[in-house]
């Protein structure tokens, strides 16, 4: 149990069903679908939309989505991939023919066709019993009436304020300026677009004037996009088989590529050899073999994590025994690693905005869900007929002729978003996830350890600080204590602290044995678990 002297607070418990998300309304939601009878996958699509209308910063429509089920019914995980696709015309033959070296965050070539529309609707065809005429209900209010900006939400705003200005997206900043925090935030162009998808499906937002209100604001801005490749994205998303590994007696499951789950996987299966370290939580040589773990394993996501439907990922060797334990071998408790070979140099930002959420519905179905405009406000990009923001996540392409995960015609590209579930003997126990774009698998890997290996509950497992490898540093937040911060540098590791903590988190351990549902949500964010 935590300390009742510090400030915190308790996991949440509930019988019947409980959703977490980053924002109270998105839980209300969620928790509004299972009381009226909605299944988990339901109530998170209601979430999710919720989201992407009262945070905007980090998800919508013009996004893209992940997504773990576990119907209980059937005691297994089906995955589905709802990440977009490049145009048709985005082959690395025009990039070099008109001298375009790199891809901008903001400009129209990072953005792919979004696939979190057709993923809600591939999702809630297979597995929901609600509709989007009414599961859309929720976001369409918010959008009509507004909302009250959060003080997350506000932060993320004005830091981004510039962006939104150069990208010409004046709804955004109302007045001349990004709301502040309790200001009222109203999007009626995003509510006629809600409420024609509620209507007509996913086509409604793939055809007609919504599809060609977003190609026109690319097409604006030089993209590539046409009425075809949208046409084309209300069909993309589509199921395919997860990946796992045995951990600690349980299994933990990811999406496979073109996702980073098998980063999880890998520095699990890494830290799994060496077993709790000794001195803790906090302790030197657990966060040393970790950080030298996530290392070894962003390396290699780096130079073999593409599509794998146009490129073969090696998803099998680098998640086996053998592998993982030549990597371990390599870690010393007494000295951080040199510098590690090459293998690729991401050229992924670090600062990412997303959603995670979870719902457990009565009969045990389980929900993990993560939808995402990669940065904050995604490319910047809206659709000013249609209130869409558009993601970025064309950014994780690169523009090198030969890497696998170079741009190309119809292509996915490296995505961060992850969510994760934990299964014990075929049957889920936890659906979790950690969002932050680059930081996910350092975070869930995180996570979990904190939980499984050091006995920290749900909550405390996300409440405990947090550090980074990244860029040859280890990005460090404020609450990590100083006896920790010199350890590490003892060993030959250059820290740095950051301004934004990592990342956020929500999770629901599935407890069998008595009945009872326990929710934890993200300290980091403005979100709740709730449960009935």
């Amino acid at each position: 149990m935590r300390d009742l002297h510090l400030p915190g607070r308790s996991p949440v418990l509930s019988a019947h069903g409980m959703a977490a998300t980053s924002m109270p309304q998105a839980t209300l939601a969620a928790l509004d679908v299972l009381r009226s009878g909605g299944n988990a996958l339901d109530a998170a699509v209601a979430a999710v939309a919720v989201l992407g209308v009262v945070e905007p910063q980090s998800t919508g429509l013009g996004g893209d989505c992940f997504c773990l089920y576990a119907p209980a019914h059937q005691r297994r995980v089906v995955a589905l991939n709802g990440s977009g696709r490049a145009p048709a015309g985005a082959s690395i033959d025009w990039f070099e023919s008109h001298g375009i070296a790199a891809l901008e965050p903001t400009s129209a070539h990072a953005v792919t066709v979004p696939g979190a529309v057709s993923a809600w609707e591939t999702l809630l065809e297979a597995y929901g019993t609600r509709g989007f005429d009414e599961l859309l209900r929720p976001a369409i209010a918010y959008a009509e009436e507004g909302f009250f900006v959060s003080p997350v939400v506000a932060s993320a705003w004005q830091a981004n304020a510039g962006k939104l200005r150069a990208n010409g997206a004046a709804p955004f900043l109302p007045g001349g300026r990004a709301p502040a925090w309790g200001d009222r935030f109203v999007q009626p162009e995003l509510a006629r677009t809600l409420r024609a998808i509620a209507r007509h499906g996913a086509r409604a937002f793939y055809e007609g004037e919504v599809a060609a209100d977003l190609v026109a604001a690319l097409n604006a801005r030089g993209g590539l996009h046409t009425l075809e490749d949208f046409a084309a994205g209300r069909t993309a998303a589509h199921f395919v088989e997860p990946i796992h590994i045995p951990w600690n007696g349980y299994e933990v499951w990811q999406c496979p590529p073109n996702g980073s789950g098998m980063i999880v996987l890998m520095i699990l299966g890494i830290l799994a050899g060496f077993g709790p370290a000794p001195d803790g939580p906090l302790g030197v040589t657990r966060w040393q073999r970790h950080i030298e773990a996530a290392r070894l394993a962003y390396r290699d996501r780096d130079a073999f994590l593409a599509d794998p439907t146009q490129v073969a990922v090696p998803v099998e060797k680098l998640t086996s025994p053998a592998y993982l334990d030549s990597l371990r071998r390599l870690i010393r408790d007494d000295a951080a690693l040199p510098e590690l070979p090459p293998a690729g140099e991401s050229d992924l930002a670090r600062h990412k905005d997303t959603v995670y959420l979870c719902v457990v519905d009565r009969d045990g179905n389980a929900c993990s869900f993560i939808n995402s405009l990669f940065q904050a406000f995604g490319s910047g990009i809206l659709g000013a007929k249609s209130g869409v923001m558009l993601q970025n996540r064309g950014f994780g392409f690169r523009l090198q002729r030969g890497h696998p995960n170079c741009i190309a015609p119809g292509k996915r590209p490296l995505h961060t978003i992850i969510p994760g579930m934990v299964t014990k003997d075929g049957t889920a126990v936890m659906p979790y996830g950690v969002m932050g774009g680059h930081y996910q698998p350092m975070g869930q890997t995180s996570f979990l350890t904190n939980h499984f290996d050091y006995g920290l509950d749900l909550q405390e497992s996300l409440d405990l600080c947090r550090l980074f490898p990244f860029g040859g540093k280890v990005q460090v937040e404020r609450g990590v204590p100083a006896a920790l911060r010199e350890g590490l540098a003892a060993l030959g590791h250059s820290l740095e602290e950051v301004a934004t903590p990592h990342g956020g988190g929500q999770a629901i351990w599935i407890d069998h044995a008595r009945g009872c549902l326990v929710g934890a949500s993200e300290p980091r964010k403005d979100g709740c678990a709730l449960g009935y």
